[in-house]
């Protein structure tokens, strides 16, 4: 196991097109930490490069005690699971298994041991002797899971790894792969676009845009506190709602509500001051005394129910715990949970306690 340290790094390519910027991030020994953001973030860029399959343009890596910007990625002791399994078709798993630990010389009785151990833990101890094409989408991303194991690595490093596979298969290997982290106590950094993802198995989330971290803590802090607009639209399903509107007299007004800001904290500096009020679709209920809006969409997901309310400019999803009947158009009376309202500045910086 080891921590890897990153130290002011930037990446370009070519003359002017700079992917990550003076990028610093420390992560613990033994600590899942997900990387996650849009496409073109930079978040597979800096997995290539600590795996040492990517140049950097400037700064420092560390994996452990040891800076391996020099390093090959074949002597840096890293283990990378790829979204494409990375298997080679000729071969069963027992074989796939053993191809690295063979290319080390390991004597056949302890290739056998170990490849007996990984087998058992990801539970495909039936599956030695089949090929890759006799096998499905999870358990294809199970071998690939146990050629990393049997590596003993001091990182792993996943880079989409579920994309490929449906839903429900998704459901199940993230639940695998987080047991996997508390069984071996390994240093595992996910690369993922996808928040859920990202909030069920990070230890901590660090939030890319345009190869900068915007907001880095546990997904109960991202989720709680976003540091901007991009973080609070980023993190949660639905994302976060946000309205346009200003500051008077502790008063979040504009010309469809009027909030006083009872549980929420704000400068003096922002007394007359555009801002921006966020507050997530599961903090808004239904109250005929509130702000009424109109019904413009409904979406019935089993066992609850989102709305989209119109809200002049903007539009306003509630999410209700329940089946919810109403009619396009109809006149919809919500209240939002004062202690839940999030305020940004005209920069998209959160301004509020």
């Amino acid at each position: 196991m080891a921590s890897i340290s990153i130290k002011n790094l930037d990446k370009t390519f070519g003359k002017d097109v700079r992917v990550i910027q003076n990028f610093n991030l420390e992560i613990v020994d033994g600590e899942f930490i997900v990387m996650v953001g849009p496409s073109g973030c930079g978040k597979s860029t800096l997995l290539r490069i600590i795996a040492g399959l990517e140049d950097l343009t400037a700064g420092e890596v560390f994996i452990g005690n040891d800076i391996v910007n020099e390093i090959p990625a074949k002597k840096r002791n890293i283990a990378m699971v790829f979204q494409n399994y990375a298997l080679y078709p000729h071969m069963n798993v027992y074989q796939n298994l053993a191809f690295g630990l063979k290319l080390r010389k390991f004597p056949k009785p302890e290739i056998e041991k170990i490849i007996s151990e990984t087998a058992a833990i990801l539970e495909i101890e039936e599956l030695l002797s089949r090929k890759p094409k006799a096998l499905s989408g999870g358990q294809r991303q199970r071998v690939a899971l146990g050629r990393a194991i049997v590596r003993d690595p001091q990182v792993f490093l996943f880079d989409e790894p579920l994309s490929n596979l449906d839903a429900k298969l998704r459901l199940q290997m993230r639940t695998e792969i987080k047991k996997l982290h508390d069984r071996l106590k390994t240093t595992m950094v996910y690369v993922t676009h996808d928040q859920v993802e990202a909030m069920t198995m990070g230890d901590r989330i660090a939030i890319l845009k345009d190869g900068v971290i915007q907001q880095l803590g546990t997904p109960q802090e991202v989720f709680s506190r976003p540091t901007n607009i991009f973080v609070g639209s980023f993190i949660g399903s639905p994302p976060m709602n946000f309205i346009s509107g200003n500051i008077q007299n502790n008063k979040f007004i504009n010309e469809i509500m009027e909030i006083e800001l009872i549980d929420v904290k704000v400068g003096k500096s922002a007394e007359g001051s555009k801002v921006t009020l966020g507050i997530r679709p599961g903090d808004i209920a239904l109250n005929d005394e509130g702000i009424h809006l109109k019904l413009i969409a409904s979406e019935l997901l089993g066992d609850e129910t989102i709305l989209h309310l119109s809200a002049g400019d903007d539009t306003i999803l509630v999410k209700l715990p329940s089946i919810y009947n109403a009619k396009i158009g109809d006149e919809i009376g919500v209240r939002f949970n004062l202690s839940e309202i999030h305020l940004f500045n005209s920069k998209g910086k959160r301004i509020s306690n």
